[in-house]
């Protein structure tokens, strides 16, 4: 194809987002809502204020209606701005095609978005945390954030640079090392946040922990695979290539950006 509209690659992202969004949120109900009602139970066991006023959102509604917008919502808007990274990254970051472009965006993504602020900064259910401190702890997760995207993209662009003197195994080991030593010193510098009571049980701790991320690795994950799929049938369709392999043209390239 000669000339392929963003806006149809815009139009595929934010699809494979929804049905990502979709797969996500059967994780987080079947999954996650558990460990959400037994943290709920918890605090609500400890708790010494029994005159508390009515509900503005009922528990099951936050379960179901609630839950679903969020998750639907958040994977259309991710699919979207992962389908503009498409556009600028496809043939511009190796001699990958359509497919592998895709998975290599939704694992980027999932390391840098997620992974590795939660690392330092994990989730914690609904009775663990200082409500005071609720703006200082979003702000250092969203900081870990900026910084986890900012060094992968230089890590890209390094071992981009490296690459004709090193090569390319070398030079990707060189940029990865160079990511996680600064990742590392990122952990060192930034203050931790440690709110969970020492009565608070550690099994539900961390089976609420690794739901979140069984949530996120499903989101991406799907994301990867149906975005991939989509892409490469508007890029190269009747090729049938089973994997992501074969770059696209320059050409193509240009005329997506």
């Amino acid at each position: 194809m000669n000339s392929i509209s963003v806006r149809a690659l815009l139009v595929r992202g934010m699809l494979a987002g929804l049905i990502a969004g979709a797969a996500a949120l059967v994780v987080a109900y079947f999954l996650g809502e558990s460990q959400v009602d037994a943290a709920i139970a918890l605090e609500e066991a400890h708790s010494h204020d029994h005159g508390g006023g009515e509900e503005l959102v009922s528990r099951t509604m936050q379960a179901t209606g609630g839950l679903a917008t969020g998750i639907l919502v958040f994977g259309v808007a991710i699919g979207g701005i992962a389908a503009l990274v498409f556009c600028y990254a496809l043939g511009r970051i190796g001699n990958f095609g359509p497919r592998a472009t895709a998975a290599l965006i939704a694992g980027a993504a999932l390391l840098t978005v997620y992974v590795v602020p939660f690392l330092k900064y994990p989730a914690n259910p609904p009775a663990v945390g200082n409500p005071d401190t609720i703006g200082k702890r979003t702000t250092l997760f969203f900081l870990m954030v900026a910084l986890g995207v900012l060094l992968a993209v230089a890590a890209v662009i390094l071992g981009r640079r490296l690459a004709p003197r090193l090569g390319n195994w070398n030079a990707t080991i060189v940029a990865a090392a160079g990511f996680v030593l600064l990742i590392g010193l990122a952990y060192a510098f930034l203050p931790s946040v440690n709110e969970v009571g020492r009565d608070f049980p550690a099994a539900l701790l961390w089976e609420f922990r690794l739901s979140t991320l069984a949530i996120q690795a499903t989101l991406w994950a799907v994301f990867g695979l149906v975005f991939g799929y989509l892409t490469e049938r508007l890029l190269a369709p009747g090729t049938g290539a089973p994997t992501g392999g074969g770059a696209v043209s320059r050409d193509t390239v240009g005329a997506v950006t």
